[in-house]
């Protein structure tokens, strides 16, 4: 492949792990955006790697603070980051944005909830998530919610009623069904439901690695057949030995287009762009994460102290132009390279987003 394509993460996050502030944060539980890293090498590494657009993660996914006002709070945050880089970032609110930020070289950042508990009983505050700029709303993380089960709740219930009662409001207001990190009744519930097309922004083919944070061929049968979208995250529960590499997100992304069919398949990676330099001091942060999330009980079946949230040998700049390669090597031509790595988001977007005017 000649030239670079659109490239769109369904699920990242920009960040320089390797600052003060950001590698202190690693080890804490639940690290709020204001403890992110947004700095000269963030962004320069964000463009040197292609990427057009990130699917940020902001707002209450867990712990103590109070849902709405924490997530209101973090919408505020991520409007100063873009604010203050506005040379590099662009706020995305419709399709036509990231275009202008493809065109103007520029990353567009795509606010999102990884839990919709900030939502609390109230399907009005749907209005003033998607008037603040949020575009994607995951329903439930690991554990369950009063929307429904995330994929370590051991019930595996569907959608409650006030689920689907969420997932209208979310049609109306023209925002992204994310349901990554549901369990398997909730998801089929959910896409089931939807009026409009639903995603899975981050995950992998259970099919290959039997753990909950995958989805079952039915699932992501199901969310294709329906005009979806399923973005293969960069994560160790690729492989059930915790340690994924570059072959397995191949593998995955081969099977996920087996069963959805080439235009439903993307990359969604759950990571940064900037690379994390010393290892074994992360290392040593991670063990003690893994433990804070064991102990409160939002983590996932498969993470363990040595169980890195990356792929090792697709990382940094140049893992998207790596993938790229990579697929190239297995087979794929360009048209079905560009689908993957950005076109399928962009196309599903714009069967849910409303093409309002931008900021």
């Amino acid at each position: 492949m000649t030239t670079t394509p659109v490239i769109i993460n369904a699920l990242g996050q920009l960040d320089n792990p390797n600052a003060p502030r950001s590698a202190e944060a690693a080890a804490e539980l639940n690290p709020s955006s204001e403890q992110l890293t947004v700095d000269a090498r963030t962004l320069a590494d964000a463009r040197a790697s292609g990427l057009t657009a990130v699917n940020v993660t902001l707002g209450y996914t867990m712990g103590d603070m109070p849902p709405y006002e924490h997530t209101v709070h973090e919408i505020a945050v991520w409007d100063r980051i873009v604010r203050d880089n506005e040379a590099d970032l662009l706020k995305v609110r419709t399709v036509a944005d990231v275009h202008r930020a493809h065109r103007e070289g520029r990353i567009g950042v795509i606010y999102g909830f990884q839990n919709a508990v900030a939502v609390g009983e109230d399907t009005g505050r749907v209005a003033t998530f998607a008037e603040l700029g949020v575009r994607v709303v995951q329903l439930t993380y690991n554990q369950a919610n009063h929307i429904g089960d995330g994929s370590m709740a051991p019930d595996n219930r569907g959608l409650t009623d006030f689920g689907h009662r969420l997932v209208d409001a979310l049609n109306d207001h023209h925002l992204m069904v994310d349901l990554s990190h549901s369990g398997e009744n909730t998801c089929l519930d959910a896409a089931r439901s939807s009026r409009v097309p639903v995603s899975v922004n981050h995950t992998g083919c259970r099919a290959l690695a039997d753990l909950p944070r995958n989805k079952t061929d039915e699932e992501l049968r199901l969310v294709a057949s329906r005009g979806g979208f399923v973005g293969i995250y960069f994560m160790p529960f690729l492989n059930t030995s915790g340690h994924a590499c570059a072959a397995d997100v191949v593998e995955h992304i081969d099977h996920a287009v087996n069963v959805c069919g080439e235009d439903h398949v993307g990359i969604g990676t759950d990571g940064t762009v900037t690379t994390v330099d010393d290892l074994d001091a992360y290392r040593d942060r991670l063990a003690e994460h893994v433990e804070l999330r064991r102990a409160a009980g939002v983590g996932a079946a498969g993470e363990r102290s040595d169980t890195l949230p990356f792929v090792l040998d697709l990382r940094g700049v140049e893992q998207f132009r790596e993938l790229i390669r990579l697929l190239e090597r297995r087979g794929y031509r360009s048209e079905r390279i560009e689908k993957i790595m950005g076109r399928n988001f962009l196309d599903y977007a714009g069967r849910v987003w409303a093409p309002e005017t931008s900021d």
